[in-house]
């Protein structure tokens, strides 16, 4: 019961989608059919600016951090809640069911969950992120390195397995959900930080 509870509150939690709501309350528009599409924070920041991106940014991350402190409360500090909690608010922010199961990509929301639970294998992993962005303006890029990463570390730095099991589910949710952009990344279409949206 405790572990369903846990999961359940996770999962609505991420299942509000800032990104969404600040195009609503901002601009009177649903981000989802504007600029890339997604219901994230880069979206966010290229279709209402930076003010409203950054925001989004934290408050997913918080999210992520929110959901894997309220696994532990529920549990005593079991990492096998803590895992699932950060596996549903990540699948809520994905997959939201206030708004019609069509949310972003996880990046922001699965960096507040792994900071968490693994904060010296994140941080070295955001350090990379955020040279690969600067160097190229690519942030999917980013983010794929940044998920790609966290198993590695995770793993000689001798983190429990269920938190080395949950960095392989995000890698594979990252990649998954970025596909499109691989294909871009791959093709040199990929959209740069800062660049007008391409066709």
């Amino acid at each position: 019961m405790i572990s369903l509870l846990s999961a359940l509150i996770s999962y609505l939690l991420g299942s509000i989608s800032f990104s969404y709501l600040a195009g609503r309350l901002l601009k009177g528009i649903d981000i989802r059919k504007h600029g890339s599409g997604n219901a994230g924070a880069t979206n966010t920041l290229r279709v209402l600016g930076k003010g409203p991106g950054i925001t989004v940014l934290l408050l997913d991350m918080l999210k992520g951090v929110a959901a894997v402190w309220i696994g532990t409360l529920h549990s005593g500090g079991d990492p096998l809640i803590q895992v699932l909690a950060g596996v549903c608010v990540i699948a809520g922010h994905n997959w939201p069911v206030f708004f019609g199961f069509r949310g972003g990509k996880g990046i922001a929301t699965t960096i507040g969950v792994m900071v968490t639970l693994a904060f010296l294998p994140a941080l070295f992993a955001g350090i990379v992120c955020i040279l690969a962005i600067a160097a190229t303006r690519y942030v999917s890029l980013g983010s794929l390195v940044f998920t790609a990463l966290l198993p590695i570390l995770i793993w000689f730095m001798h983190y429990p397995t269920e938190i080395f099991v949950l960095s392989l589910l995000l890698f594979v949710f990252a990649w998954v959900r970025h596909r499109s952009n691989i294909a871009k990344l791959l093709t040199g279409k990929e959209n740069k930080l800062g660049a007008k949206r391409q066709a």
